[in-house]
């Protein structure tokens, strides 16, 4: 999709779905990964599994280098998180982790509907809250963007950081 291509990661609650709304309605491409790449499987064999489970949230790696190849576009964002991430990472000109603090991760958690992942059930918190303390489960060498800032802001920065490399 994009001559140079973006990850834009982080864990649950940190604002991925809104960073790549407000990059779309810039104009931008950006693919909503957890949409349109995810399914439930093997991180390691991408074998599809049966249930709901955060461990084996993954996206399909044929897709992602299938869109990554494709230069439609000078720039395509892939939004969302995927535990098999290290499958295709190298396909990325840079990876951004969007961060934010344990109280405002959880007053996004309450504010999000029952039916959406994390949504406040007690198990799941308890995950994120370990996830969010350790930095499980996220690119080791991204650039941290402070998503606590306004929306307008934290896309600013990333568009910035992509600027300034070119």
């Amino acid at each position: 999709m994009g001559v140079r291509n973006y990850l834009i990661e982080g864990l649950s609650g940190t604002g991925k779905t809104s960073v790549c709304e407000e990059l779309q309605r810039r104009g931008y491409q950006a693919i909503h990964g957890d949409r349109e790449l995810a399914y439930q499987g093997d991180p390691e064999t991408g074998e599809p599994t049966d249930g709901s489970a955060h461990e084996r949230h993954i996206w399909r790696v044929d897709k992602v280098m299938a869109l990554a190849a494709d230069q439609d576009s000078s720039v395509t964002f892939f939004c969302g998180g995927s535990r098999n991430f290290p499958k295709f990472i190298e396909l990325f000109d840079g990876v951004f982790v969007l961060d934010v603090d344990l109280d405002t991760l959880n007053r996004r958690l309450d504010e999000r509907p029952d039916e959406e992942w994390g949504g406040g059930k007690p198990v799941d918190r308890e995950r994120i809250a370990r996830w969010h303390s350790a930095k499980e489960d996220v690119p080791m060498n991204g650039v941290i963007i402070d998503a606590t800032a306004p929306l307008e802001r934290v896309v600013d920065e990333i568009l910035q950081t992509i600027d300034a490399a070119t």
